[in-house]
């Protein structure tokens, strides 16, 4: 899967390939034909999103809360199927090209997805 990270409001281009609105929020003005998928339960928590508030300052904090939040939301799984050697452009409304959760989902969907090893207890063993 290849990633592009692009604002919303950005004229749609031949290698977006497909566009996913990744807002908790439907963005004003924009029609549902310029979207290909929209996915709002892979959004930041409406908890997460207002204390986040495009702040600045918050922007690390909101990162690391951001990330443990995608780790256990099966949105993510999803699009990791729905986009499997896909180009992929992650749509995002906010005026703040850098402090958006579409750049912080587009960082943790271009690491590998970890096994996780269930560790089965001796007594289980058996």
């Amino acid at each position: 899967m290849t990633i592009k990270v692009k604002r919303v409001y950005e004229p749609a281009e031949r290698g977006d390939g497909l566009r996913v609105l990744v807002d908790r929020l439907w963005p004003r003005g924009v029609a549902k034909a310029d979207i290909d998928l929209w996915l709002k339960d892979i959004a930041p928590s409406t908890e997460l999103r207002e204390w986040f508030g495009h702040v600045p300052s918050r922007w690390p904090s909101f990162r690391a809360k951001y990330h443990r939040e995608l780790a256990k939301n099966p949105a993510v799984a999803d699009l990791r199927r729905t986009a499997r050697g896909k180009t992929v452009t992650l749509l995002y409304g906010a005026k703040d090209t850098v402090h958006n959760q579409a750049q912080v989902l587009a960082a943790f969907l271009a690491k590998p997805v970890s096994k996780t090893k269930v560790k089965v207890p001796p007594s289980a063993r058996k």
